[in-house]
């Protein structure tokens, strides 16, 4: 298996899920705090996706 490094883009959407993941979990953000879990678990998720898959 080849592993591909992810683009700029992808990665900084990755980061900014995941740190608005773990900041709707420390304090009280009324949109975000209900889906802090899934936004960190979005951007892991999309990081794994992106080195497996080439282009992304």
């Amino acid at each position: 298996m080849r592993l591909s490094p992810p683009k700029q883009g992808t990665w900084v959407l990755a980061f900014l899920a995941g740190l608005l993941g773990l900041l709707a979990h420390q304090t009280p953000i009324p949109i975000l705090s209900g889906y802090s879990f899934w936004l960190v678990a979005f951007g892991f998720v999309l990081l794994v996706l992106a080195t497996l898959l080439r282009g992304l």
